[in-house]
């Protein structure tokens, strides 16, 4: 029997899962435990509430949070300087890399295989009613489908030209239908970064995060090997769903009932953050 490589995508995520997640679990008597159905309706009301509040949270931004804005902002245009610079450079490095790396990047940026990894994840936690996997999905879902639709939109209002359409950095034509002006930005960087940063989020030890951010990064330099992708919409869109996934996270530990975590013990949560001339990881605890 032939498995894709979605499926053999989706199988390494759940033994990645419960490898990791089974020393954590806390056992709880099974007539204490909700049913399926009633887990799912909680889980489904807090994935559109991670869609609403990416959404609504600029309404509710303090000082700091438009610093950070206008620091990704800046930062943006710096890079744009040397966008025809840095993409060609990309462009070139694209023969002297093995082609399963490239293959993995575009397959695992891809919105099928990204949705069926986060699927596969939260159903996995929701029928073994595990709660950290079941957060975890819920948490990788509402990212990409709440950063996923911002780049879908976003791209075709702007319409800047890729790369291979060897018009220049500054070329625009919104609402295209043809895909040539699909450049920014990157949807294979937003799912693919998006993912592996909320999986990141659920491991404490910085060498695992690390680990996994550089999986997330795979797709998204892919996108600049192949040039379908200037460096700027690469860099917006990591930097998008940073923002995505931090957004939805805090609101799941404020406002959602997911307890996942030990209060006897000390764990140090590792973010990059971004504010005005600073860019880095900042660990609470």
């Amino acid at each position: 029997m032939k498995f894709s490589y979605t499926s053999k995508l989706a199988f390494l995520a759940l033994l990645l899962f419960s490898f990791c997640t089974k020393a954590q679990q806390i056992e709880t008597p099974k007539d204490s435990l909700p049913t399926t159905w009633e887990l799912l309706k909680y889980d489904g009301v807090s994935a559109f509430g991670g869609l609403k509040t990416t959404y609504t949270q600029p309404l509710k931004w303090q000082k700091d949070d438009f610093i950070t804005a206008g620091a990704i902002v800046a930062g943006t245009a710096v890079l744009y300087i040397f966008d025809e610079e840095t993409t060609e450079w990309f462009r070139g490095q694209k023969d002297d890399i093995p082609g399963i790396v490239r293959d993995f990047g575009w397959y695992y940026g891809s919105p099928q295989n990204n949705y069926a990894i986060n699927g596969a994840v939260y159903l996995y936690g929701l029928f073994t009613k595990n709660e950290k996997l079941r957060r975890t999905g819920v948490l990788m879902i509402s990212a990409a489908s709440a950063a996923g639709l911002i780049q879908t939109i976003s791209k075709t209002a702007l319409g800047r030209a890729r790369p291979g359409a060897n018009e220049g950095k500054g070329s625009f034509e919104p609402f295209s239908k043809e895909g040539t002006y699909h450049s920014f930005p990157s949807g294979h960087t937003i799912l693919s970064f998006t993912t592996a940063y909320a999986l990141s989020k659920q491991f404490d030890n910085m060498f695992a995060k690390a680990g996994i951010w550089g999986v997330g990064l795979i797709a998204p330099v892919s996108r600049l090997w192949s040039g379908a992708h200037w460096f700027t919409d690469v860099a917006l869109s990591l930097a998008l769903s940073v923002v995505v996934v931090d957004t939805i996270d805090n609101y799941l530990n404020s406002d959602r009932n997911y307890k996942t975590k030990d209060p006897d013990k000390l764990n140090i949560s590792w973010d990059f953050k971004v504010s005005l001339g600073r860019v880095g990881l900042v660990g609470s605890f």
